[in-house]
């Protein structure tokens, strides 16, 4: 049934009607949203001014991707740009769309892709395309735990078919590595999940499997999260296996470029990769041997709404400079880069805008995604590392940052 602003406020008041249950009482999400924060703004005497502005519908994003919406949170958009790009199937050449609050981190990218275009561009490849859930088994024993690991071997192609029955899309990949701590079992499911991200595709698919698993087994099922996935957290793991699409890119920059562009030389961004990204982040025990990957990883994302909370596995990953006679050879591997072009945050308005500003909004275009984001890290990475080479960091965020 639907009723006035004011008798649901009294009802929200009174108890009668619960902060989740408004969209019962309205006719549409948006209007609920509306009298949601308003009844926040009377709840807490703050005013919302700028949250409750938004042209965003809520009508499908309160049902798939937010509860309780009282509005939208703005966040700047730039461009960087243009990026050229060589990967194994087009050429790529595109303005990149950046949601940040750090200042001068656009205007370092844009310099790294200066330096790119006038390099010839840069080469990405995506090596993997690969979607991972690990629940945690509980044995009686570790002989027990050892027979279900085989078992679970032995077993794959009817594995497989059960996960499968549950999605036109997914494609389980393998059962790989299953590890084994005292008698709990962690069987890591690798699937291929498209252009979807594939979260909730391959959380669907195992737990199916499951069912089988444990009709045929002895066995309890703990967690169909057993944190060896891993989501969403640093790992080692996932920088050996990769997790999402994995990418590497690269670039050469001729000397006079690195001197001209970057204002410094190679053998000087050769030394600070070293002694930074290798030396600094063995000694910190870091996964990231890098100087800012989640920079762009996480302006990106926010841009073309991917899940923020991926960025920490963005994050991970191994820079590389060498002197090439007298060039500058560089490369980024970002094994860990869970990314979607259709489905999750994708669909929002804003992101289907900054998806089609990069062309890879849709069915077919998430390797082509994947390549502009390791372009881009590769833009931010080699600005950032001349920049320190030329000792122009503080300068650069004194002038831009404050």
């Amino acid at each position: 049934m639907d009723l006035t602003e004011k008798e649901i406020l009294e009802k929200l008041d009174s108890g009668e009607i619960r902060i989740f249950e408004i969209e019962k009482y309205t006719d549409t999400a948006n209007q609920a949203t509306d009298i949601r924060r308003r009844y926040i703004e009377n709840k807490t005497g703050v005013e919302l001014n700028h949250i409750s502005k938004y042209s965003i519908d809520m009508t499908d994003t309160s049902k798939k991707n937010i509860e309780n919406p009282i509005g939208t949170v703005q966040v700047p958009v730039g461009v960087a740009g243009p990026l050229l790009i060589h990967n194994e199937d087009e050429e790529i050449e595109t303005y990149i769309p950046l949601a940040t609050t750090e200042g001068a981190l656009l205007a370092s990218i844009n310099r790294g892709c200066s330096a790119i275009r006038r390099s010839g561009g840069c080469n990405v490849a995506i090596l993997a395309n690969q979607m991972t859930r690990a629940p945690v088994l509980k044995t009686k024993s570790v002989t027990d735990a050892k027979k279900l690991k085989d078992w679970i071997k032995e077993h794959f192609d009817e594995i497989k078919e059960k996960a499968e029955s549950t999605t036109s899309h997914g494609k389980l990949l393998k059962i790989d590595p299953i590890a084994i701590v005292g008698r709990f079992v962690y069987p890591r499911f690798v699937y291929e999940t498209g252009d979807s991200m594939g979260m909730n595709m391959v959380t669907i698919a195992t737990e199916e499997s499951l069912k089988y698993i444990e009709k045929e087994n002895d066995i309890s099922i703990l967690a169909l999260s057993g944190n060896f996935c891993i989501d969403k957290k640093p790992s080692a793991l996932n920088l050996i296996e990769g997790r999402g699409k994995s990418v590497v890119a690269e670039v050469v920059v001729p000397k006079e470029v690195v001197e001209k562009t970057l204002k410094t030389t190679t053998d000087a961004i050769v030394e600070v990769n070293y002694a930074k990204n290798l030396l600094g982040s063995a000694i910190a025990g870091s996964y990231g041997y890098n100087a800012h990957y989640a920079n762009i990883v996480a302006a990106l994302f926010i841009a073309t709404g991917q899940d923020p909370a991926h960025v920490v596995e963005g994050s991970i990953g191994i820079t590389s400079a060498e002197n090439n006679d007298g060039d500058l050879y560089f490369s980024i591997t970002l094994p860990d880069l869970p990314v979607a072009t259709v489905g999750g945050g994708t669909r929002l308005e804003t992101a289907t805008e900054a998806l089609n500003l990069l062309d890879a909004k849709g069915s077919d275009k998430v390797e082509k995604y994947a390549s502009i984001v390791g372009g881009s890290v590769l833009a931010g990475e080699l600005s950032l590392i001349g920049a320190l080479a030329a000792g122009h960091l503080a300068r650069a965020h004194k002038k831009l940052g404050r």
